[in-house]
């Protein structure tokens, strides 16, 4: 995400090499959100599978929906 949404969250290219690691060990469930990060998670966890060249078949994305977030209030949801 960015730590500008909160001051623990880490940056981009730290989550990558995470989900790398993750991945490496054998770690292939992933949960996100779009409240998480106002969607960025969503949005890098997408680009880590894609920059590591993961295989999208072995990777389970797990979601859930519940709460309004920025995009929708702005009237730019996805």
């Amino acid at each position: 995400g960015t730590s500008e949404w909160q001051d623990w969250v880490l940056g981009e290219e730290e989550v990558i090499i995470h989900i790398k690691a993750s991945y490496d060990v054998g770690i292939n469930t992933f949960d996100t959100a779009d409240i998480y990060s106002n969607g960025l998670s969503d949005v890098i966890l997408g680009k880590a599978i894609k920059k590591l060249s993961l295989p999208r078949d072995e990777i389970v994305v797990t979601t859930k929906v519940r709460f309004l977030t920025y995009w929708w209030f702005a009237g730019l949801d996805r």
